[in-house]
């Protein structure tokens, strides 16, 4: 993965705009005492990470994809590789595998919601506007 793409900030786990710090106090999602301890900003770009309040009700939406792909996915498996399979316990094994699932889909699906909206910024583009931001507040 490229430094700069949407898939290394969703897949590290990094900020979207520097590529730089960690977005989760806790890179296990499986710790489930630390799973919503989210940073409150970039210690990097200074980014904030719940930019508003209810920011990440849309990543529900993304969740809910993710879970629907992974469904149809083993679905498809399961039909290929056993179609003779009790389509019971089929359900049964996908319905342990989302539960399962549930934590990694939750981080994943803020992750890629956050990256949705902020984009990447080059050190050499954030300075500029830094600068930039600095000119004008100086001309004031």
């Amino acid at each position: 993965m490229k430094k700069g793409s949407k898939a290394y900030s969703i897949f590290k786990g990094t900020c979207p705009k520097c590529h730089e710090a960690k977005m989760f106090k806790n890179d296990n999602p499986y710790n489930l005492k630390t799973i919503f301890d989210m940073h409150e900003k970039c210690p990097n770009c200074g980014q904030k990470f719940t930019p508003e309040p209810g920011y990440y009700y849309g990543a529900m939406y993304v969740s809910y994809g993710l879970g629907v792909a992974f469904f149809v996915a083993v679905w498809v498996a399961v039909l290929v590789l056993a179609p003779n399979l009790n389509p019971y316990l089929v359900v049964s094994i996908i319905a342990i595998g989302l539960i399962l699932l549930a934590p990694a889909s939750f981080r994943f699906s803020r992750k890629i919601w956050i990256n949705m909206f902020i984009h990447y910024k080059t050190p050499e583009e954030g300075k500029i506007k830094n600068e930039s931001v600095k000119q004008s507040i100086q001309q004031q």
